[in-house]
């Protein structure tokens, strides 16, 4: 399973215009708190819901999972892995290390 520092997304983020930051949390999580990267591409499609939607994502495309603390992310970046998709990444440390590394501004919860 491929890992990504918090500090490492916006460098993927520019090496590759295609990236999808996926975020697997609760509405109401998202609702609080999220990653906002100009440019770069994001859906929210809680955890719960991902075998049904599983549709809305293309195997092709890379993608970044986060959750609050990157555990269930790490769950969802593995099942994606199963369904095929090749380039997917779990945000070490979730949404919770972002806002303590990278951005400040982004709430803790």
């Amino acid at each position: 399973m491929k890992q990504l520092a918090v500090q490492d997304l916006q460098g993927l983020a520019r090496q590759n215009e295609a990236l999808l930051l996926l975020d697997i949390r609760e509405p109401w999580e998202a609702a609080l708190a999220s990653i906002h990267i100009d440019g770069l591409a994001s859906k929210l499609i809680p955890m719960g819901q991902l075998v049904a939607r599983l549709p809305e994502l293309d195997p092709a495309q890379p993608v970044v999972c986060y959750c609050h603390h990157g555990m269930r992310s790490q769950q969802v970046v593995a099942f994606l892995e199963r369904q095929g998709f090749e380039l997917v990444y779990n945000l070490a440390g979730g949404i919770d290390a972002w806002s303590c590394e990278q951005d400040p501004s982004v709430p803790r919860y």
